[in-house]
């Protein structure tokens, strides 16, 4: 069976090799909290599908009406055949409950590289999601820039103290990138933001070339609490 949790999820897990991000339009504060609980009670009631889905976890936009939802899976051969057998009686029980949700978007990604302070036990309190688009797949382009990116983080000479880590995904199609960013704070991300420069890094050449890759089409930032952890029992 499902078991809810509070912990966040280990994005670093190795037997995770098909990560998936998705997000959903609810419609408000009350339908996101409806939904998050809907989402529950339709997996708590029935068996964990496959010990190939290592855990599922849904998060609150904040300021919008969204949910973001992140399946931590071995494979995608393992998500394809739980689509085929058990997601269609979870999905209809939800829509039940919450009619008129909109399913905007489903991402399918490889974890590239992780950003992590050893040692660092604190939990986060809230989850940014970066998420660029480049002008047409290449795999090498996803790389190289999470790269130029790292680069420019090592050399940080004041970087904001509230930031935990960052994750980086690379979509199988090649066109884009995720950042599953884990903060102290929505403030402390907020605060982030609002020093010199454009995002989180300062004013230099380092992070100019990040944000001028050739091939960069756009970026998106959105902050996320986590509502909901369910792992098999």
């Amino acid at each position: 069976m499902a078991r809810r949790t509070d912990d966040h999820p280990d994005l670093t897990d190795p037997r995770v090799g098909a990560p998936f991000f998705s997000t959903w339009r609810v419609g408000g504060p009350e339908r996101q909290r409806a939904a998050v609980e809907a989402i529950g009670r339709a997996w708590e009631r029935r068996p964990w599908p496959t010990p190939d889905l290592r855990s599922y976890h849904v998060y609150l936009g904040h300021g919008t009406d969204t949910l973001l939802h992140h399946s931590q899976w071995t494979s995608e051969a393992a998500y394809e055949a739980f689509v085929e057998t058990h997601r269609q009686e979870r999905v209809d029980e939800i829509d039940t409950a919450v009619p008129d949700i909109e399913r905007l978007w489903l991402g399918r990604y490889r974890r590239y590289r992780s950003g992590v302070q050893e040692g660092d036990t604190r939990v986060p309190g809230c989850v940014v999601i970066v998420d660029v688009e480049f002008e047409g797949p290449d795999p090498d382009r996803q790389r190289a820039w999470v790269d130029a990116v790292f680069e420019a983080l090592e050399s940080e000479p004041d970087a904001h103290p509230g930031g935990i880590s960052g994750h980086f995904h690379l979509s199988t199609d090649g066109t884009r990138v995720l950042n599953y960013a884990e903060w102290e704070s929505a403030q402390a991300h907020i605060d982030a933001m609002a020093t010199p420069g454009r995002g989180i890094g300062s004013p230099s050449a380092l992070w100019e070339r990040v944000h001028s890759w050739p091939g960069f089409k756009s970026s998106t930032v959105g902050r996320y609490d986590h509502a909901l952890g369910l792992v098999p029992e």
